[in-house]
């Protein structure tokens, strides 16, 4: 059996597979290897099971890297819709959930068996339960030493990740080969991830777990308007979600709890309408009974009629309304987030065809880059589109970079 071929593509999750069959599809021989049991394990627990694989609103601003222009390149020659003709192609249905948001009808299982069956189709071979245990290079070659002996190839594809989900097989693999490449790795924390409280903050909202409002969520770098979801351990939901990827430990954040709402202008009309109405009572109408006691007992409100109320009393409920501190504990990490922020430096690739700028044949695709998309689907685009980049780079005699 022949141990050669023209790329060795590491990690069988989206982007490795979405470039493996492409790669092949232009007639170079591609070995996919990866030490899980199953390929797009990723790709079969996200969208609740369902695969949120692309968003059709996505641009580069829904991207956070250091270089913001280096996505461009690649999302612009592999777009949504380039994936979801594919996907239309294998007779996959799907739907829009909301903002975009595109969900297979049935299961994730349909995309990672579209990716397997291009693959089969193109002749890229895929070989899971194969750990890596060396890669150097030398004379114009990689050698790719595993658990299953040793593979060659002129063009190397690291496709491995980041750090989140440690439970599906993540590891610091592809981080550790763009150092011996001498790659920068930029500092690499959990994003799209849930925030835990304060002891004392996690007491007093204890009874909310599962309690959703709709929310504004701002700091001074980014704002989302998008549900919060209370949990047993902190705060969690789509708003929190984006937020996680721009904020730092030890800042805070406010949220809005009533976006397009002037609380002040309705408090003072409803003091004049109805005064014998308490305010608590307005809060009841405005959220959740639940949430509305524990906001009222937190805040210490007090538990009178609106006619009672002076207007700094109401001036000082309705700021809070809209500006709702919260100083996270942290974030639940690896364990829970959805993907890693940081990664590779972009100022070290070709945003045009992910290869390294200094090391022949070596290129970087998908989580591993410093390209961080939105909640949504936008880091599955970002998966498609920059495996496309290296697909189409990828040579039978590669040049020199």
């Amino acid at each position: 059996m022949s141990r050669h071929y023209d790329a060795i593509i590491i990690g069988a999750g989206a982007a490795g597979l979405h470039c493996a069959w492409q790669a092949a599809a232009r007639g170079l021989k591609v070995l996919l290897l990866d030490h899980a049991k199953q390929a797009g394990k990723k790709i079969l627990i996200s969208g609740g099971g369902r695969c949120n694989f692309t968003n059709m609103y996505a641009s580069p601003e829904n991207y956070l890297c250091e270089n913001p222009h280096f996505c461009k390149s690649a999302l612009s020659r592999y777009t949504q819709w380039d994936f979801i003709a594919l996907v239309e192609k294998h007779g996959i249905a799907y739907h829009e959930k909301t903002l975009g948001q595109l969900f297979c009808d049935d299961s994730a299982k349909a995309i990672v068996r579209m990716l397997l069956d291009e693959c089969d189709t193109f002749g890229a071979k895929v070989q899971l339960r194969t750990e890596i245990n060396a890669v150097s290079w030398h004379e114009g070659s990689y050698q790719v030493a595993t658990s299953q002996g040793d593979y060659h190839a002129p063009q190397l594809v690291v496709a491995c990740g980041g750090l989140s989900m440690p439970k599906l097989g993540a590891t610091p693999l592809g981080y550790q080969l763009a150092e011996q490449f001498d790659h920068r790795v930029l500092p690499v924390r959990a994003g799209l991830v849930p925030f835990t409280l304060h002891e004392s903050d996690k007491q007093a909202y204890s009874e909310l777990s599962g309690l959703a409002l709709e929310v504004n969520a701002s700091n001074d770098r980014a704002s989302f308007k998008e549900a919060l979801l209370f949990t047993h351990r902190g705060l969690s939901g789509p708003a929190m979600l984006q937020l996680s990827s721009y904020w730092l430990p030890g800042e805070s954040f406010n949220v809005d709890l009533l976006p397009g709402h002037d609380c002040l202008a309705e408090l003072q009309q409803l003091r004049s309408e109805r005064p014998k109405l308490g305010l608590r009572s307005v809060l009841q109408q405005w959220f959740p009974k639940r949430f509305a006691q524990t906001l009222a007992d937190q805040q210490q409100w007090p538990d009178k009629n609106l006619a009672d109320c002076s207007n700094n009393v109401l001036a000082a409920v309705a700021e809070r309304l809209h500006q709702w501190p919260v100083k996270p504990n942290g974030t639940e990490g690896y364990r829970t987030a959805e993907v890693t922020l940081g990664g590779v430096d972009t100022e070290q690739l070709s945003s045009k065809t992910m290869a390294s700028k200094h090391q022949p044949g070596l290129y970087f695709i998908g989580e591993v880059v410093d390209v961080t998309g939105w909640l949504g689907g936008y880091n599955f685009q970002w998966a498609w589109a920059s495996a496309h980049a290296c697909a189409e780079a990828l040579n039978v005699s590669p040049l020199e970079p």
